[in-house]
C-alpha cells in the first residue's frame, strides 16, 4: 500500500510538472474550456469572465492565477503569443491593458477590502521572462517598496519616457505619466512608439502600469517600461514589481 501511494503521488507530481512545463497551457484553458463553456452553456468556467463584446479578435478572458489570492490574468480570446506578437501594435489593436484595468475589481474583491488606486498594478513580462506563449497581463497589488518609490518620485515623472530615478527590484526602468481615470492610451503603443528601438524589439520589452493620483489631484497612471538584457541576467519580468501576497492590503 505504501508503494502504491508513493507511486500515485509521483504520478500526480509528474502531471503537475508537465502542465507547468507546457507553454500552451493557458491557451488550452481558453480555447478548450472557457470559450466552449461560454458559447454552449453561458458559463465561462474555469475563467471568471469571457468577454466577446469586441468580437472574437478583440475578446478577452479573466482567469484566476494559481499563485496568490489576489492575482488574476487577462488574456485575449485570439491566439496572441505575447508582447512580441505583431497583433499588439497592429492598426486597430485591442487595448488589453484597458480591459485589464477595467477588471481590477477581481483583485479588490479577493483582497476583501477597498484598495487605493496606487496599490493596483498590471504587468506583462517580456518574451524571455515568461513561461506561457499566450499573451497574459497580470492584475495584482504592487510591491510595497515599488509603491513607496513611485510615490516618492511621482513629481519627477513627466509625460514622456525618462529613466526612473532609482532601480526597481534591482533593475532599471523608464517611466512616464498618463492622465485619466481609465487607460485610453494603449501602453503597448506608448512603448513601441516612444522607447528608442522598442518597436523592432518588442519581445525584449516588459511593461508595468501602476495606478496613481497625479500631483494636481486627478487620477492617472505611472507606466514603467523595462527591457530584457540576457547578458546582464535581466529577463525582463515586470511581474517582479508586483506582490502576489498583496501585503499592502493588510496594512
Amino acid at each position: 500500500m505504501r508503494r502504491l501511494l508513493l507511486a500515485l503521488a509521483a504520478l500526480v507530481l509528474r502531471a503537475g510538472a508537465a502542465q507547468a512545463a507546457d507553454p500552451d497551457a493557458l491557451w488550452k484553458i481558453i480555447s478548450e474550456k472557457c470559450l466552449p463553456n461560454e458559447r454552449e452553456y453561458g458559463q465561462p468556467a474555469p475563467c471568471a469572465v469571457v468577454d466577446l463584446k469586441g468580437g472574437e479578435g478583440h475578446g478577452y478572458v479573466v482567469l484566476k492565477d494559481r499563485e496568490g489570492d489576489t492575482q488574476y490574468l487577462v488574456m485575449p480570446t485570439a491566439k496572441i503569443t505575447g508582447i512580441e506578437d505583431p497583433a499588439v501594435v497592429a492598426p486597430g489593436a485591442a487595448n488589453y491593458f484597458a480591459d485589464s484595468w477595467n477588471e481590477r475589481r477581481y483583485t479588490v474583491e479577493a483582497a476583501k477590502r477597498e484598495l487605493p488606486r496606487d496599490v493596483l498594478s498590471l504587468a506583462i513580462n517580456s518574451q524571455y521572462g515568461r513561461t506561457q506563449n499566450q499573451l497574459h497581463i497580470h492584475i495584482d497589488c504592487i510591491a510595497p517598496a515599488v509603491r513607496d518609490a513611485v510615490r516618492k518620485n511621482l513629481a519627477a515623472i513627466g509625460g514622456k519616457w525618462a529613466q526612473f530615478p532609482e532601480p526597481l527590484a534591482g533593475h532599471p526602468y523608464r517611466a512616464m505619466l498618463v492622465a485619466g481615470d481609465d487607460l485610453g492610451t494603449d501602453p503597448f503603443m506608448l512603448v513601441a512608439d516612444g522607447v528608442p528601438g522598442a518597436r523592432a524589439a518588442m519581445g525584449k520589452q516588459t511593461l508595468v502600469v501602476v495606478g496613481a493620483t497625479l500631483p494636481g489631484g486627478g487620477p492617472g497612471f505611472v507606466i514603467l517600461a523595462g527591457q530584457a538584457d540576457l547578458a546582464a541576467g535581466i529577463r525582463g519580468s515586470g511581474e517582479e514589481l508586483q506582490d502576489h501576497s498583496c501585503a499592502l492590503a493588510r496594512q
